[in-house]
Order: C-alpha cells, then sequence, then structure tokens
C-alpha cells in the first residue's frame, strides 16, 4: 500500500485486506502525516501494517528501484493506494513488477482533469464545452468564447478543492489567482500551473461505480448527490441506490461506460464516474479510477452487501471479486454530511439520541472545542449521519430530518 487518505477508507481498506487473508507493507514518504490521531477513537489501522517503511513516494522514478528491491525480498502479490495523488505511482509499480492493475497511462490521464476531457472529448463521450490555460490573457479569452456562468477548477487536486462557479471576469481572476498561489498539493507534490474552465451544467449529479475484470466492467449501480457551498461545489450527500428512473439509469451507466472504455480503463479497476444528468443528456463530470469516497461504498454494502473496499483490493490482486448481491434487508441508505457556514470555535454540537433514531447505521460527530472554517471544499466537514430505509428510498429524507435537529443545535462562535 503506498499511501492512503487519512479518512474512511485508511479504515475500509486495510480492513478489507485483513478479512481477505492478506497482509500489506505500508510505504510512505510521512509517517507523521497519518499519526496524528486514531480516528474515531479505534486503533489506528496502520497498526495493521506487517511492514512500515518510510520512502521517498513523490519521486517515482527513484521509488521504481527502491520498491524492486523491496519486492525481491518480500514477494508482493500486489500493489494498492486510496489517495488519489498516488494512483499513477501505484500503476507505475504494478507495471515495473508485473502485477496486476490497469495500464500506467490510463490512470495518468483519468487523475488529470485536463487530459481526460481531451481524450473522452475526441471518443465523442457527451461532456461539458472547456478549454485548458496557464496565462491569465488566454484564460479570460477563452471564458469570454464559452461564455459564463462556467467551472473552474485545477486539473489535479481532490475533493472539490478550489472548484468555483464563476459569473464574470472578476470572479475567474479571484480563482486564477487562489491557485497561483497553491503551487503544491496536500502531498507535497508540485502542482500543474493550467486552470480548467468548463461549461456549467444544469441537472442533478449521480455517479455510476463499476468494478472492472478479466476484461468486463461490472456496474453495481447508480448514486445520487446533494450539492451546496456555492459558489463551490460542496458534496452534502449521497443516496444508492439513486431515485431514478430505468431510462435516466441506464443512460448514466451506458455514458460511464462509454467513458472507461475510451480511457482504457476496462480491466483491474474500481471507478467512480460521476455523470451531469442534463437536459440534453448525461454529461460527464469526472471519472475517477478509484473507489467512491465520503463513505458512498458503505451505503452500497448496506443496501446490496457488496463490499468495494474488498473488491477492490481483489482486483490489486488479479483475483475475481465478489459481486453479488444478497438481501440485507434495506433498499435504501444515505449520508447527509454537517458542512460549517461560518468560521470560529465550535462551541456545541448535540447528537442526543441520534444513533437510536430509527433507521440510524452512523453517527460521526466532531467535538466541541476545534477551530473550523467555513468549508469550500469536502475537506471541512464538522460530522455525518448515515441512515437506511427498508421500504423504498426514503433514506435520503430521513436523513435530512436528522441533520435539520442536528444544525439547530449547532454553536460556533
Amino acid at each position: 500500500m503506498v499511501e492512503s487518505w487519512v479518512g474512511a477508507m485508511s479504515r475500509l481498506l486495510p480492513r478489507a485486506i485483513r478479512e481477505g487473508g492478506h497482509t500489506f507493507t505500508f510505504l510512505t514518504r510521512d509517517l507523521h502525516h497519518y499519526l496524528r490521531s486514531a480516528p474515531e477513537g479505534t486503533a489506528h489501522p496502520l497498526l495493521g501494517a506487517r511492514n512500515t517503511i518510510t520512502a521517498e513516494t513523490n519521486d517515482t522514478d527513484a521509488l521504481l528501484p527502491e520498491v524492486e528491491r523491496l519486492h525481491a525480498v518480500l514477494a508482493f502479490d500486489g500493489v494498492i493506494t486510496s489517495c488519489d495523488y498516488y494512483l499513477p505511482t501505484v500503476a507505475r509499480i504494478a507495471g515495473r513488477l508485473g502485477l496486476p492493475g490497469p495500464g500506467s497511462e490510463a490512470v495518468e490521464i483519468a487523475c488529470r482533469k485536463d487530459a481526460t476531457r481531451r481524450v473522452l472529448a475526441d471518443a465523442g463521450v457527451p461532456g461539458p464545452r472547456f478549454a485548458v490555460h496557464e496565462e491569465w490573457a488566454d484564460l479570460a479569452g477563452a471564458a469570454r468564447e464559452i461564455g459564463y456562468p462556467l467551472v473552474a477548477k485545477p486539473v489535479d487536486l481532490c475533493a472539490g478543492m478550489y472548484v468555483r462557479r464563476v459569473d464574470d471576469e472578476v470572479q475567474l481572476a479571484d480563482v486564477y489567482r487562489t491557485l497561483a498561489d497553491v503551487p503544491v498539493n496536500a502531498r507535497g507534490q508540485r502542482r500543474a500551473p493550467v486552470v480548467l474552465l468548463e461549461e456549467l451544467l444544469d441537472g442533478s449529479e449521480v455517479s455510476v461505480e463499476t468494478v472492472s475484470c478479466a476484461g468486463t466492467v461490472h456496474v453495481v449501480g447508480v448514486t445520487d448527490k446533494s450539492i451546496g457551498g456555492a459558489p463551490a461545489f460542496i458534496e452534502t450527500g449521497h443516496m444508492f441506490p439513486a431515485a431514478l428512473t430505468h431510462a435516466d439509469a441506464e443512460a448514466a451507466e451506458q455514458t460511464a461506460l462509454h467513458a472507461l472504455k475510451a480511457l482504457g480503463l476496462v480491466d483491474g479497476v474500481v471507478a467512480h464516474t460521476e455523470i451531469k444528468l442534463t437536459a440534453d443528456g448525461p454529461r460527464v463530470v469526472e471519472v475517477n479510477p478509484r473507489p467512491a469516497g465520503n463513505r458512498i461504498t458503505e451505503l452500497i454494502r448496506h443496501v446490496t452487501g457488496i463490499d468495494l473496499a474488498a473488491a477492490f483490493v481483489e482486483v490489486a490482486l488479479g483475483g475475481q471479486p465478489e459481486l453479488r448481491r444478497t438481501d440485507t434487508g434495506l433498499r435504501s441508505a444515505a449520508i447527509g454530511f454537517l458542512v460549517p457556514q461560518a468560521a470560529g470555535t465550535l462551541e456545541a454540537l448535540d447528537g442526543g439520541e441520534l444513533r437510536d433514531a430509527p433507521g440510524v447505521l452512523e453517527v460521526q460527530l466532531t467535538d466541541p472545542g476545534k477551530v473550523v472554517k467555513a468549508a469550500g471544499s469536502n475537506n471541512e466537514y464538522l460530522g455525518h449521519v448515515m441512515a437506511g430505509d427498508a421500504d423504498g428510498p426514503g433514506a435520503r429524507d430521513r436523513v435530512e430530518a436528522l441533520l435539520a435537529g442536528l444544525r439547530a443545535g449547532l454553536v460556533i462562535r
């Protein structure tokens, strides 16, 4: 395992490895990044590593021969990461060691939003009009040509960081200056100094969750998404399965399959493809060559019994994951996030008897005393509530009602 997130997947992936009967060696350039706290008061997930090795994971050319030497001693069967920023590194390592996994070029393209746009456009996969520029004059000219409002975004950051709606040139200039002041990502990797402009798409957003193995792409299902925090695009909640007509679900799935084929992500990958359902049909937002975040994988497990973290492990080993649905007793599951609207210190967040409310599956809340800031991405949540519905697509309404009660008791000063 080459690096990881410090959120949900940092626990789900080691658990899936262990429950699959496997062990893992953990490679990181900065162990202290993971040792700041044991998440949710549980044993730290890295305690499950058979070996923990410090290596310069940000220099892939230097890392490859080092991993080869480790491979000669430890005999790895697969290579994996849950962090977007190291997906290309993992693909190159797998290729170098002759281990299972998608092609490194396909992964590198999928992890660059501008490269993805170009490949999908050439393949005729529907998406927004777009432009990519580094210089301000070129960017401003492209914006006028596409027409406001637009979406401006970095090509190589995650979790919705610095993705903004821009309604005029003044707002675009603000985004341009902000991104110029962010030369590296959260892992110290140098960023590409370009900005991606996209036509603003209207319509609901969903994601298609897939598992590709042995040359076949299996569709697990479609998840919906709610967005807030304008002008940012913050994910405020999800429900699985999305409450769509059969025609809309089928159209989203076929668009995702078209995108995955165009990118060459048809073997050895679990993917999370984001789709906008516009009046003119589905449009691809992003293709992520890894399992969905924000605990979408857990929504799916609660409803279908399919464990996408376990599937991620198995395809990394070249195996056939278990994708048969089981009757879990739930017809839908949803999650809602508590998004801070103001900066300050969290003084009160009373969950009360929330955990005992009907249908509740998970509750995680930030402890009072934490310094918070108004959310600008998916990294500033104050907690979440997950609930299920045994009868139909009522999980989202249940979660929204529970969140409304939480917001009433939220105090930030």
